[in-house]
């Protein structure tokens, strides 16, 4: 979150130096004056931006196949062509003019996450995960999808799917040094474990960005709602109410709600405070964010039931439809983990945490002939690990620059690290890289000392599962007949269409019957803009108080979820 107003603001409400405005008292006439045109100056041009979000909002909508990729692409299979079709699609990365690739070169597959939002973000920007791997040279693909699922498509048809693209891309590269690497986004990053996990023989090294694998560890505040919630059992009436498909908005409401003080307000006051520079930046997240999408039924309700509540991907517990066990130790390729101590929605215990559920020490790692490396940023948040221009540049480059290196590595775990290039290292042929990137051995203690597992925790967690069981079952037994015979999917539309978030978009667009006078209002007033002095006292009182503003809702989400978390502690507590 950037509440920098363009340099403008200053701990001195009275001004740099309280001078230029108290020398004389007419003068905060004159600054209330030039303040007053200025605010309504920014209220016209944010208004217009925001008619602009709703505009690109329909457009993206209309889209056959939306993605908000930065990269050219031509399409290489289509998952609804399999023998069990799914709503995923695979594309080659046409490089630019600028761009030399190296056909010896390992290709990199990009998967992004179908977590509510639609593809596009690990190739969001050209300092991107996608962009990383083409500057090193090597062929890239990208894995994304459409809004709407095919179906009674499963989980098991999507791995079955991304298994094809795979080899597909394999066998598009037979004479490359290596096989395929692919890196896994937040959702995806699971996805591409499991399946690695079945079919280990097609993977080449697998990164995987802020992807939650062991869900019952982590300290981030999400983990108690399905505790708090009594269960999946909501999962399972939402998706009735959707006549059989789950609306992913909710799914970005849950990430809205875990910092109300940017949602509610620091995110549109930087908007308006910074309207003169924002708007373009702002309008390319909002196509982003406003992607919704839809998964079909069974498919969240394996994963809340199988993942976020019961933790059994990282317990090796779970097993396909045709029997075969997905044990994360079957995966013969090196295992990237990039994780974040700023990300609240995967904090690096979720990311780490499978490690110490499957391997008691480093001996038990060799004897699975099994390669980990873990890389730990210190503040990106959850978005950056993927669309961060300087995350982008330094880890995703780095780890592209060395996949080579680190699929030669010996089993065991091993910590990477990113630096700032010495002086004294630079070469001519390596100028444009100021970052060196390290590689140290670790071990499963170390790993242990970041995840801190807790026994007790564990238990409630377990609590959570047994009772999610019981109170599913009650559900299904005693109010799912009734809702699905009265869900239609007319009544399932009305009712995605009224969401809160995707009225917040719909409300606001050239459908409007004010929105011509707002685009004509805001075309004057860029053309006669006449923005007030840094240091008006006024325009410091307004960044003042949208600090307050912030640090009071700040301070509400702090004793939210402390309340959340005390509650789980005392409600579950027993089963510890």
């Amino acid at each position: 979150m950037n509440m920098n107003v363009n340099d403008k603001t200053s701990s001195d409400p009275a001004g740099q130096d309280g001078s230029r405005w108290m020398a004389n008292p007419f003068a905060w006439a004159a600054a209330a004056t030039h303040y007053t045109i200025d605010a309504w100056q920014r209220s016209v041009l944010y208004a217009d931006i925001r008619r602009q979000r709703g505009n690109q909002y329909r457009e993206h909508l209309q889209e056959q196949q939306p993605s908000v990729l930065d990269f050219a692409a031509e399409p290489v299979m289509s998952g609804a062509q399999l023998p069990r079709p799914v709503n995923y699609w695979l594309a080659r990365i046409v490089p630019g003019a600028e761009v030399a690739i190296d056909p010896h070169k390992r290709p990199f597959i990009v998967v992004d996450p179908r977590a509510g939002h639609g593809p596009g973000i690990g190739g969001f920007k050209p300092d991107s995960e996608i962009g990383a791997a083409l500057k090193a040279g090597h062929p890239c693909y990208f894995v994304g999808f459409l809004p709407d699922p095919v179906p009674g498509q499963t989980i098991d048809d999507v791995l079955h799917a991304q298994a094809a693209f795979v080899c597909k891309v394999g066998e598009l590269h037979p004479h490359s040094i290596g096989k395929p690497a692919v890196i896994g986004n937040c959702q995806a990053g699971w996805q591409v474990l499991m399946t690695a996990a079945v079919w280990p023989d097609l993977f080449g090294p697998i990164i995987v960005a802020g992807a939650p694998v062991s869900y019952w560890a982590g300290d981030n505040p999400m983990r108690h709602a399905g505790g708090l919630l009594g269960g999946s059992w909501l999962t399972a009436l939402t998706s009735d109410l959707g006549a059989g498909r789950f609306d992913g908005a909710w799914l970005v409401q849950n990430f809205e709600n875990l910092d109300p003080a940017n949602t509610l307000w620091a995110k549109q006051y930087n908007v308006y405070a910074n309207v003169d520079t924002e708007g373009p930046r702002y309008l390319e997240f909002e196509k982003y964010w406003g992607g919704h999408v839809f998964l079909e039924g069974q498919e969240i309700q394996y994963i809340v039931d199988n993942l976020f509540i019961g933790n059994r991907l990282s317990s090796a517990e779970l097993t396909t439809f045709e029997g075969m066990r997905i044990d994360l130790r079957n995966i013969r390729s090196p295992i990237v983990v990039f994780c974040s101590y700023g990300d609240n929605i995967t904090p690096p215990g979720q990311a780490l945490g499978w490690i110490t559920d499957l391997y008691r020490d480093d001996a038990d790692v060799a004897g699975h002939d099994q390669t980990i490396v873990f890389a730990t940023h210190e503040s990106i948040g959850h978005l950056g690990i993927f669309v961060s221009g300087s995350v982008g540049r330094k880890e995703h480059r780095k780890f592209a620059n060395n996949i080579d290196i680190i699929d030669m590595l010996g089993a065991g775990i091993y910590r990477a690290t990113v630096e700032d290039r010495p002086p004294e290292a630079l070469e001519d042929d390596q100028a444009d890289d100021p970052y060196l990137m390290k590689l140290q051995v670790s071990s499963v203690e170390e790993v242990r000392g970041i995840v801190k597992p807790d026994p007790q925790s564990d238990a409630r967690f377990a609590a959570v599962a047994a009772i999610s069981q019981v109170n599913l079952a009650l559900y299904r037994t005693f109010a799912q007949p009734w809702l699905r015979a009265c869900a239609t999917p007319d009544a399932a539309h009305w009712r995605q269409l009224l969401h809160p978030l995707r009225v917040g978009y719909e409300w606001w667009s050239d459908r409007h019957p004010l929105a011509a006078t707002i685009a004509a209002q805001a075309q004057w007033v860029r053309e006669h803009r006449q923005p007030t002095a840094a240091d008006n006292p006024f325009l410091l009182m307004q960044d003042a108080m949208s600090r307050a503003i912030v640090q009071g809702l700040d301070r509400y989400r702090d004793q939210r979820d402390t309340i959340h978390a005390k509650t789980f502690e005392t409600v579950y507590g027993s089963a510890a």
